[in-house]
């Protein structure tokens, strides 16, 4: 089911909470204050969830270009994937095929084969896509 929309009362949210681009650290604190009073508001009108929706696109697009998400390392996945798995290193000795390469890999002095012979033993190992590693 689709809610229609009543222009009159949309146009006066619009002008209340006045969304734009955002481009400041003031202007995102207050985007997230709007939507934060009505995320909580209970009974919200098909208007008022049209504006929370655009509220929380803007404020995505502001937090995106100015706070981004560094991607993993392989590095730093592989020990993410060991210490949420309870894997110590003597358990990919067998993987990697001796102790001082897995040792190489997880203190970081030595990269994952890109030929993929070690990443793709690891994927397989760890359940994971391959790209993970590479």
């Amino acid at each position: 089911m689709t809610l229609t929309i009543n222009p009159e009362s949309y146009a006066q949210l619009l002008a209340f909470y006045q969304p734009k681009v955002i481009e400041t650290e003031a202007e995102n604190d207050r985007a997230i204050s709007f939507a934060s009073e009505l995320e909580h508001k209970a009974n919200r009108t098909a208007e008022e969830n049209a504006i929370l929706d655009l509220l929380v696109a803007l404020i995505e697009k502001f937090e995106e270009e100015h706070y981004p998400i560094p991607e993993g390392s392989p590095h730093s996945t592989i020990l993410h994937l060991m210490e949420s798995n309870g894997i110590t290193p003597k358990h990919l000795v067998g993987v990697l095929g001796s102790a001082e390469v897995v040792s190489e890999i997880i203190n970081g002095t030595c990269d994952i084969s890109i030929p993929q012979p070690q990443a793709k033993a690891l994927a397989n190992f760890f359940s994971v896509n391959i790209s993970v590693f590479l």
